[in-house]
């Protein structure tokens, strides 16, 4: 089943289009090494293409001890030779813009790795001039850590090197080092990074825990507030969201649009617990950091925590929209690789009809949609022993947090050995229902949930209302449904989503006595009596509808 559309004049690609996150070491591995690469992607872009996405992010490709899989870099501008080559990159990005896929770069600039030449001149000498590019400070006047800020992997985010009696200072694991970025060389330095890919032909970044770049040059400590683990038991007031970062995300930004339709977006370090996710959100955190002259998008994560109630989902989009006041597009994820996926969160069993219904809701609210690899086919996450355990932050927390193994399993392709991802034996096993649940499978099962997202991404390209259009609620409506509309001056459209396995009858007269037409339903085949008051949603059904005349 192929899908082709004409995109729009006035389609632009990172607010219109979706944008499809690809953790490159699990995507497809053309080496059979068992590890993926930037060749395994370029071979699947008539996949992607066919799929219907507008760009893709990649996870950190550049050198790395792999402390943090890719998140602790150890040479800005290179390819992790795991990876690939450079020749192999710029193939990849010449070959993404012929097929009109953008490529948006994961760029990691508030630590290094501590095997980076930076970092490891820096602690050699006080005196080095490399040392001022990291956060150091003396032991306190009794001795010991310089003030109370912790590290959200483990413990104090001090480390001490006895060399030269000093600490430094690292907001996640110990082997990534904080830059300093009230050094002016360090801001340079990155700046060229930055410019250095722009230079390769990248459409734009994804800048990882974008908030946290400068601290306190004081370093007071956080103030204390009730949490569940250390780092959560302050309030981190000192080392996260100063305010020398809204003058550099315009420095970036400006960067950016010296030439047309690059892209900036931001992923929020946000230091709450779950308990601050459950009750408050994180909306009006993220929010501050968008704008004309700054981050074109950031990400909101509170769908990650949501529990399968539309009640919960609506104030998310309510409180995500209030916040950013017509600042910036909403962003909206189900999944990433930081998460337990979707389908693990959300389905019951092998069942994919809920996961059905949050693809609509996915791709027809007011935002870019991001799709995370494999959850177009509801993979599920994969248990591990703990020997089996590769994820750090998985070590340090077993059993109450078993790390993020289990959404990073390799992209299942196929029923052969390995799920088609390698020959050879890959980094994390497999998920064991790969032999029916993989992509050749579900591309020839006209009702597969793969089938579901392509023919929903093709009806967000046909149909502006739900790119362009507005959004507004329907109100009332009845117990566990979602209702809203997306509309232009020429186009209507209604989106019914209902999150319970019963049958619900929903009233659609709010326009008067018109007609609808069923555009889409996730149940093909099952009837829905629509006339111009009411209609039937079975249970666990989603419905796009269309406003006629």
């Amino acid at each position: 089943m192929a899908f082709e559309v004409t995109l729009k004049k006035d389609f632009l690609w990172w607010r219109d289009g979706i944008i499809y996150q690809i953790y490159t070491r699990s995507f497809a591995d053309s080496n059979n090494d068992g590890i993926g690469d930037l060749n395994g992607i370029r071979q699947k872009l008539d996949y992607l293409a066919n799929l219907g996405i507008s760009a893709i992010w990649l996870s950190p490709i550049y050198p790395s001890p792999d402390v943090d899989f890719g998140y602790d870099v150890s040479d800005y501008c290179s390819i992790d030779p795991k990876f690939g080559t450079m020749d192999d990159f710029d193939h990849l990005v010449k070959e993404a813009h012929e097929k009109d896929i953008r490529i948006i770069l994961d760029l990691v600039m508030n630590h290094s790795s501590d095997q980076h030449h930076w970092f490891k001149e820096a602690r050699k000498s006080r005196n080095n001039p490399y040392h001022n590019w990291y956060l150091w400070h003396d032991p306190s006047p009794q001795g010991g850590k310089p003030n109370n800020w912790q590290s959200m992997t483990s413990g104090s985010g001090w480390e001490y090197v006895p060399e030269i009696e000093q600490y430094y200072f690292h907001m996640f694991y110990r082997e990534q080092p904080d830059l300093n970025w009230h050094n002016p060389s360090v801001h340079q330095a990155m700046l060229d990074v930055f410019r250095f890919w722009l230079g390769k032909g990248v459409d734009g970044y994804r800048l990882d825990s974008v908030n946290v770049y400068f601290k306190d040059q004081t370093f007071i400590n956080n103030p204390p507030k009730f949490g569940l683990r250390p780092f959560d038991m302050q309030d981190h007031i000192h080392d996260t969201d100063q305010t020398e970062m809204l003058p550099l995300l315009r420095e970036l930004r400006s960067v950016l649009d010296e030439k047309s339709e690059l892209y900036l977006i931001g992923e929020p370090f946000i230091p709450v617990s779950p308990l601050d996710f459950l009750f408050h959100g994180t909306t009006q955190i993220s929010a501050r950091y968008c704008g004309n002259d700054l981050l074109n998008q950031l990400f909101c994560f509170d769908f990650l925590h949501c529990p399968w109630n539309p009640k919960k989902y609506k104030e998310v989009i309510q409180n995500w929209d209030n916040s950013l006041m017509g600042k910036a597009i909403p962003t909206y994820v189900l999944g990433n690789h930081d998460n337990p996926r979707p389908a693990t969160r959300l389905a019951k069993g092998e069942d994919d009809r809920r996961l059905k219904v949050a693809a609509v809701m996915l791709l027809t609210l007011r935002g870019t949609p991001y799709l995370y690899n494999g959850d177009e086919i509801g993979q599920r996450d994969i248990q591990l022993k703990r020997s089996e355990i590769k994820d750090p932050v998985g070590k340090v927390y077993w059993p109450l947090y078993q790390g993020r193994d289990g959404c990073r399993a390799p992209m299942q392709w196929d029923g052969s050995e390995n799920s088609g991802f390698s020959l050879a034996q890959p980094w994390l096993p497999v998920h064991p229902d790969y032999p029916h649940r993989n992509i050749a499978a579900q591309m020839i099962d006209p009702n597969s949930l793969l089938n579901v997202y392509r023919q929903l991404i093709l009806l967000r390209q046909q149909k502006s209302a739900l790119t362009l259009g507005d959004f507004r609620f329907i109100e009332p409506s009845p117990k566990d449904t979602l209702i809203y509309v997306r509309s232009t001056s020429d186009l209507t459209i209604m989106v019914v989503l209902n999150f319970s396995s019963s049958k619900r009858e929903v009233k659609i007269d709010q326009f008067g006595k018109r007609k609808w037409s069923k555009l889409f339903s996730t149940l093909a085949g099952v009837p829905n009596p629509i006339n111009d008051r009411s209609l039937t949603l079975q249970g666990d059904e989603a419905l796009i509808l269309q406003l006629e005349g």
